[in-house]
């Protein structure tokens, strides 16, 4: 197949027309041409760091639900928030949709940034965020560029320079793609075309609407991006503490704000990330059999829990509480405690 070079001129029109055709239909997403709503834009944007979009839509929904507009979620607890997060991972996230909120709603008087500067001038709102909001709500003309667009562009021009050296050519060439006419479409159509067709594995050439502009259709493609291997995966090794009372009330404590599941709700860990658990005293603890098994983004972890009971009155520390069993599962708990939490209920018989 003779290719013909992508341009703004020749390239964006033909992803137009297919999206146009049949862009998917999401919640947070205006029509084609329509004006987005920007707190619908920025909420998704943020919810999509990292995580794929059936798992979003149901929190999408529960958090327009309950905090329906900019200013009802910047005046929201930040707990409350965090537990409504609990599950969807990422959980600085959490933190930084709220600040980003309050600094809309209270120092800029509910008035959304405009642009894609006025965007990554908010609280932990980075590059690719920004110019997204600045793109879809906006109609900007913003170079958006994730893990989608880096695989498109990497395919049509046939980037031999693997990742992650090649972000910096693979940004450049997404600039040169992007259009001035509609460039919040484009944005959502680049994303669509990433998602449904030009997929990591087995993207769907036969089907695509720009074969023509790409440098390795067919055959090819599943080649690109190139990627410098990564090394394996670190492991750490930990604790988890289930301390129950005799009346079958479970310690929870908040963890800190910052850090490794900043601000959730979950049982006191230690050994894997240096961090020595306060513990009421008096309590024996036995090992109970297998483990814990989680995989975070950086390193995997393996821990041993530990289970308990509190004999009589225990000494807790401010951020810790006792919590009725029935409460456990309202509790905002995120993947990793509902994984400890299920480990001590199925092992709970098997104390010395």
């Amino acid at each position: 197949m003779t290719t013909a070079k992508p341009t703004p001129a020749t390239f964006g029109p033909d992803l137009l027309a297919w999206y146009d055709a049949g862009h998917r239909d999401l919640p947070w997403r205006a029509a084609p041409g329509r004006k987005a709503d920007p707190f619908h834009v920025m909420l998704s944007e943020i919810m999509l760091q990292q995580t794929v979009v059936a798992t979003v839509m149901p929190y999408f929904h529960r958090f327009l639900a309950r905090w329906p507009d900019v200013q009802a979620l910047a005046d929201a607890e930040r707990e409350a928030i965090m537990r409504a997060w609990a599950g969807l991972g990422y959980y600085a996230r959490a933190r930084r949709l709220h600040e980003a909120a309050h600094h809309i709603a209270h120092d800029l008087r509910g008035v959304f940034p405009q642009n894609e500067a006025g965007w990554r001038a908010l609280p932990g709102i980075g590059p690719y965020t920004a110019a997204a909001i600045a793109a879809i709500a906006f109609d900007q003309q913003a170079v958006v560029v994730d893990g989608n667009v880096e695989r498109v562009v990497a395919r049509l021009f046939a980037v031999a320079q693997p990742l992650p050296a090649a972000k910096a050519q693979l940004r450049e060439l997404a600039a040169s793609l992007t259009p001035a006419s509609r460039p919040g479409d484009y944005a959502q159509a680049m994303m669509d075309f990433g998602a449904t067709l030009c997929t990591p594995r087995g993207p769907r050439c036969p089907a695509c609407p720009v074969a023509k502009h790409c440098a390795v259709a067919g055959a090819r493609a599943s080649e690109y991006p190139r990627r410098t291997l990564k090394p394996p995966r670190p492991e750490r090794l930990g604790q988890a503490y289930f301390l129950t009372r005799p009346d079958g009330a479970v310690l929870l404590e908040a963890r800190p704000s910052r850090g490794l599941l900043g601000g959730m709700t979950g049982f006191p860990l230690s050994g894997f990330d240096g961090t020595v658990p306060i513990l009421p005293q008096g309590v024996t603890w036995q090992a109970l059999p297998g483990e814990v098994r989680h995989v975070f983004t950086h390193f995997g972890l393996t821990l041993q829990v530990m289970r308990g009971v509190a004999a009589g009155p225990a000494a807790l520390s401010p951020h810790q509480t006792w919590t009725r069993p029935q409460a456990l599962g309202e509790a905002a708990l995120p993947s990793l405690m509902r994984k400890i939490l299920a480990h001590a209920t199925n092992h709970s018989g098997e104390l010395a």
